[in-house]
């Protein structure tokens, strides 16, 4: 057995991807390069003890490749205690390269420069119009940024016996690569795994010459191996953003609703999901004493809580009502920055603005309690 966490390269189909796994089996997680984005985060639960008279020392043998993966621990005179690890799959990530490719649902995509949409595809930025369709004509909907398809690489990892860290970066975002957005960024993605807990942080440096708008946030979708209906959820949100038909906020304080207006989403009070169909941003959301607030995810059956956390910004949830794959088995909750179409809103213009050699971070991830 190892003594400290693992990387091995891989691929699904022909895309990139390296998998992290716990020096002791209990906690495994596959990123594809492709938008350093993760496919599959599996924890163990808990053990379940075998006692086993021998009359010999027992041979060691190789666990098979997870999600079912078994370890033998170690013989103890006269008898041998075996240790069954099962792990559970707490994210519904892309499970093959079409789904890949295709990014519907956009799962696990980080979300640069923009998270969600940009009304008609279009805004001003200092002083410039900009489009990020152009010549486009009908449906204009553009969403989450650029930085969910661009190619990452591998820059750095550290390797102890409770931790993996990894650090990728992508240089794609330069004037001329992207329509409608000007600008250069370099942009650094580090996940820090641990045994039940995967933090992310994305960090973002304006390499050009002019101020840039930019924001960031993670489209994760959670599950805890049983639909959605059946689990409970807790937002410490004291606002809902109102929005159209399109999903684009309404202008100004029309956007703010406070919830206690409107209970079929408050969330504060735990209470479980049911039918709910959700595709909405909530705001003014609560803070712990640590100084970054959790979104709660849990199963009443088993006890079972996921704590999506994030330091500052808004939280968007999605019930996943209109995926191809799988629709209601999982809910996105996402840790964005700012809301949607931030880039058309005055009052978010300070927040957005990237100078030239200024780095900005955001930080967020995800806790498992069995």
């Amino acid at each position: 057995m190892a003594d400290t966490y693992e990387i091995t390269e891989g691929l699904l189909g022909e895309e990139p991807t390296v998998t992290v796994s716990a020096p002791d089996g209990r906690t495994r997680a596959v990123l594809a390069l492709r938008g350093a984005t993760l496919l599959s985060w599996q924890v163990t639960r808990g053990t379940t003890g075998l006692r086993r008279e021998r009359t010999e020392p027992a041979e060691r043998t190789e666990p098979p490749e997870p999600p079912e993966l078994a370890e033998v621990a170690e013989p103890a005179e006269p008898a041998e205690v075996m240790e069954l690890t099962e792990l559970t799959e707490l994210t519904d990530g892309y499970r093959d390269e079409t789904e890949l490719l295709s990014q519907d649902g956009v799962r696990a995509g980080l979300l640069a420069p923009f998270p969600n949409r940009v009304a008609d595809g279009r805004y001003h930025h200092d002083g410039r119009d900009h489009d990020l369709l152009p010549g486009r004509v009908g449906d204009r909907t553009i969403y989450h940024g650029f930085a969910r398809e661009a190619p990452f690489r591998l820059v750095g990892a550290t390797m102890t016996a409770n931790s993996a860290r990894l650090r990728l970066r992508s240089t794609s975002i330069r004037p001329g690569r992207y329509p409608g957005y000007p600008f250069a960024l370099d942009l650094d993605v580090e996940y820090t795994i641990g045994h039940r807990e995967l933090a992310i942080e994305i960090r973002a440096t304006n390499v050009g010459e002019t101020t840039a708008p930019y924001a960031s946030g993670w489209h994760p979708y959670f599950t805890l191996s049983r639909p959605i209906d059946d689990l409970v959820l807790q937002i410490p949100a004291h606002t809902l953003i109102r929005t159209d038909a399109s999903l684009i906020p309404l202008p100004g304080k029309e956007a703010l609703l406070p919830l206690d207006r409107c209970p079929d989403l408050d969330f504060r009070t735990p209470r479980k999901l049911g039918d709910t169909v959700i595709d909405a941003c909530f705001a003014d959301l609560a803070p712990g004493p640590d100084g970054r607030t959790e979104t709660v995810l849990s199963d009443p059956a088993t006890g079972d809580e996921l704590r999506i956390w994030q330091h500052g910004g808004y939280l968007h949830v999605f019930t996943g009502d209109t995926l191809a794959r799988d629709r209601r088995a999982s809910i996105a909750l996402e840790p964005v920055e700012t809301t949607t179409d931030a880039f058309n809103r005055p009052e978010h213009a300070t927040a957005l603005s990237l100078e030239p050699g200024r780095q900005r971070e955001f930080r967020f991830g995800v806790t498992y309690r069995p």
